[in-house]
Formats: structure tokens, C-alpha cells, sequence
């Protein structure tokens, strides 16, 4: 079994993630291993967005990786060991409808996990990112049933992921195995947008 250690945060704030990241090092000791995993939608049609639910969903799925890296890149820099694991979307490498906000956030989180991949490579520390198609979770149960079944027959594997599948991939790029895989992007999608 596992020792777990929970701290409530909201990621997109800056001053909330360092008072939990604190509380997580005066308690567990340094972070490792950093998995950024925060994602909100609100989907809507770019014609009726409005700033406050595009600042929502950047907030939480974009500046989040900021507000959490920051934290403890720098604790990982002076180890000479860290992972950094940016968790992303199909829809960040595709774009879909009614998702300017979600597919920008999520692209953005591409160009963040390479420049950070770059920067901080020689110091010890691996940064990558994961892009999912549709898993099974309750961001997607929480859609209508003729909308999962029609994005169900885009995928080839004929189903969703599980949060399973996506959990094995982190537990690999956190491992020493995954040491020479750096600013790279892992796609988990079956098949549904081939990069």
C-alpha cells in the first residue's frame, strides 16, 4: 500500500500552490515528481464565449503549469533529479468545436512542456507531457450519451480510455526507464487522431 498525503490547492492560484507545495515538503519531503493534471471545460461556441469562462479554463488548464512547476523545478534542479509529467489533450493537437478556450490551454501545454524540456535537461530533469483522446472520467461521463457514442466511433479501439492506461504512462515517465525521454509528448487516444 501507499502513504498518502493530501493538500487541498487550487492551481490557479499562485499563492495557494505555494502555501500546499510548503505544507507537502514540511511533511513528506521534496517533490520528484511533479504530474500537472488540473482540467476544466466550458464549451462553447467562440461567438458565445465570454472572457470570464475563457480566463476559467485557461486559469486551471494552462497557468497551472506554471503555478505548480514553479514550485519545484528549482528543489529538482539542486537534486539533480526531477520529472515534471504536463498532462494535455487530443483536443490540444487537433482543436474541436465549441473548445477555443480548452484546445488552446491544451496546446499551450506542448509548447511549455518543450521549452522546460530544454531548459532544464542538463540538470537532471525530464519534462513530458501526455495527450489523451477521451477517457472515462467524470469530465466525460458528465457529456450526452449521443455525443460520447458518436466520438466513440472515431476511435478505431472502438472505446474510451481508462484512467488506468493513462496512470501507467505516468508511473513509466516518472521512473529511472524513462530517463533518455524528454520533451516529448506520449498520444493515448486509440487511434482517434494519429500525430
Amino acid at each position: 500500500g501507499y502513504d498518502i498525503f493530501a493538500v487541498p490547492c487550487d492551481v490557479a492560484d499562485l499563492d495557494s500552490c505555494t502555501k500546499a507545495v510548503a505544507e507537502v515538503c514540511a511533511n513528506v519531503g521534496p517533490v520528484d515528481v511533479l504530474v500537472n493534471n488540473a482540467g476544466i471545460t466550458r464549451d462553447m461556441t467562440f461567438k458565445k464565449m465570454d472572457k470570464v469562462n475563457w480566463d476559467a479554463v485557461m486559469r486551471t488548464n494552462l497557468d497551472s503549469l506554471f503555478n505548480m512547476s514553479k514550485q519545484v523545478v528549482d528543489g529538482m534542479t539542486e537534486r539533480g533529479w526531477g520529472r515534471v509529467i504536463n498532462v494535455s489533450s487530443v483536443n490540444g493537437s487537433k482543436g474541436a468545436f465549441g473548445q477555443t478556450n480548452y484546445s488552446a490551454a491544451k496546446s499551450g501545454v506542448h509548447g511549455f512542456t518543450k521549452a522546460l524540456a530544454l531548459e532544464s535537461a542538463a540538470k537532471g530533469i525530464t519534462v513530458n507531457a501526455i495527450c489523451p483522446g477521451y477517457i472515462a472520467t467524470d469530465m466525460t461521463s458528465a457529456m450526452k450519451q449521443d455525443v460520447l457514442d458518436s466520438i466513440i466511433r472515431q476511435i478505431p479501439v472502438a472505446r474510451m480510455g481508462t484512467p488506468r492506461e493513462i496512470a501507467d504512462i505516468v508511473a513509466f515517465l516518472a521512473s529511472d526507464k524513462a530517463g533518455f525521454i524528454n520533451g516529448s509528448t506520449i498520444t493515448a487516444n486509440g487511434g482517434q487522431y494519429i500525430v
